[in-house]
């Protein structure tokens, strides 16, 4: 397995910025997400409707080989917090939502070349475990073994390598998005194996009983009991973040793993506004 740029940035005390991709299944996208300076992409299964198939797609599309430094590298990582250039970082990591904590789910994205599974509304430590285990080859877990296919970029060599490398640069993120993993989150962060917890903070709001009240205390203050619970066991709190001052805001609070929003929001934001300013300018002749 290739080794994992964002373990490696995690370890460096980076933060790691990328997106999520819900809507766009084009041959085009992560290129394109690529090129723009993302150090991971999320595709997502759980509320897509996506396919295996599709996803193996998007996987495959994935720029994984070394990149040609950038003219504008040097300029856009003197201007962005804990931001990597193109010319250090040379992958873009594919990671995957699955729908649920099911080994078929688990297993068979990790052998389609997925880098990293995140899991929603892991609720429990023994939930933790059964995703840790599912990706995991023996003796961490009980992941099933096939070499020279995807996930290995259809190369032989030697079988024990290959585990001991899969185990160690699979990235694994649980989501805490319920009041449930909220109270449980000490021995959820405590699992071996898990790396990131990641808040879904719609989620998390409405099983609370405050849908979609983002600034609220309560919310602030579940979501600093999650950072807590990283820092104390060693692991990253990851969160997506809708906006540039909300991103500023969550790494303050002790986020270290972060992702801009998604390709249909970003595409509409942007959009929206240039037709509205378009729209003013045009009035005013």
């Amino acid at each position: 397995m290739r080794p994992n740029t964002i373990k490696s940035l995690l370890a460096a005390g980076k933060t790691p910025v990328g997106t999520f991709v819900f809507e766009f299944n084009t041959p085009g996208i992560a290129r394109i997400i690529a090129e723009a300076g993302a150090d991971f992409v999320v595709f997502d299964m759980e509320h897509t409707g996506w396919s295996v198939e599709t996803i193996r797609t998007l996987l495959a599309s994935v720029p994984r080989g070394p990149l040609a430094p950038r003219a504008d590298s040097v300029s856009r990582s003197e201007t962005t917090t804990d931001s990597v250039s193109r010319s250090e970082t040379t992958t873009m990591v594919p990671l995957v939502r699955v729908p649920a904590t099911e080994y078929d789910f688990i297993a068979r994205v990790l052998d389609m070349g997925a880098m990293g599974i995140m899991v929603p509304m892991v609720e429990s430590a023994e939930q933790a475990r059964k995703l840790v285990a599912s990706a995991k080859y023996p003796p961490v877990g009980r992941r099933g073994a096939a070499f020279g296919i995807a996930h290995d970029d259809y190369t032989g060599g030697d079988i024990v390598e290959k585990i001991a490398s899969a185990n160690r640069e699979g990235l694994l993120l649980a989501q805490i998005e319920t009041v449930a993993g909220l109270t449980n989150v000490e021995a959820i962060a405590a699992t071996p194996g898990i790396d990131v917890l990641w808040i879904g903070q719609f989620d998390l709001s409405i099983s609370m009983g405050i849908p979609g009240q983002f600034a609220n205390p309560e919310l602030i203050a579940a979501m600093d009991r999650v950072v807590a619970a990283c820092k104390k066991h060693g692991k990253v709190a990851g969160i997506m973040a809708p906006d540039l001052a909300s991103g500023r805001d969550l790494i303050k609070q002790g986020f270290r793993m972060i992702s801009y929003s998604g390709d249909l929001w970003v595409l509409q934001a942007a959009l929206r506004g240039a037709l509205g300013e378009l729209r003013q300018f045009a009035g005013k002749q």
